[in-house]
């Protein structure tokens, strides 16, 4: 299975965090890429980017998605066959974003800080109550990077129970 990850808006593909991920979904024998979209803010130029990658993928993949990444992510989920869905803060029902999102998902999660002052947690909370998704509200601000090791931990379980089949 392949791993692809989609970074925030002003961050870069290979961060810190999403390191952190790809190096987790290698050791479950996942192949892992991460986009880079530094060339655009657009977000939905950013989701054609990713679908246009995904169409020529064989098989169903998972997306793990940050910030605006995971509104590309999420968005994304909707236009190709995908396996799974991780999100991190992602930016739903924002101003100038699209607010139509896929549902459905058999494997999808959120984490979100509750200290967030860029999207607000209540976003995520909203969100997971349409789709009836887990949604793990953890201590961290936007960038979770004061939660890493929370975050690694619930990519973890998140990754094998999809890779299981379960959950």
């Amino acid at each position: 299975m392949k791993v692809y990850f989609s970074h925030g808006k002003e961050s870069g593909p290979w961060g810190t965090k999403i390191k952190r991920l790809a190096a987790i979904a290698s050791e479950h024998g996942c192949e892992v890429d991460s986009i880079d979209y530094t060339d655009t803010y657009d977000p939905d130029l950013r989701v054609e980017r990713l679908v246009n990658i995904l169409k020529n993928e064989n098989e169903k993949c998972i997306l793990v998605g940050s910030s605006m990444g995971g509104y590309v992510s999420l968005m994304a989920s909707g236009k190709v066959e995908t396996h799974a869905v991780f999100l991190m803060a992602p930016a739903l029902y924002m101003r100038g974003y699209q607010e139509e999102y896929p549902t459905g998902h058999r494997h999808l999660e959120i984490v979100h800080g509750w200290s967030d002052d860029i999207i607000p947690p209540e976003h995520s909370i909203r969100y997971a109550k349409e789709a009836d998704c887990a949604l793990h509200l953890i201590r961290g601000d936007h960038p979770l990077n004061s939660s890493i090791e929370v975050v690694v931990m619930l990519f973890e379980g998140f990754l094998e129970r999809a890779l299981s089949g379960n959950g």
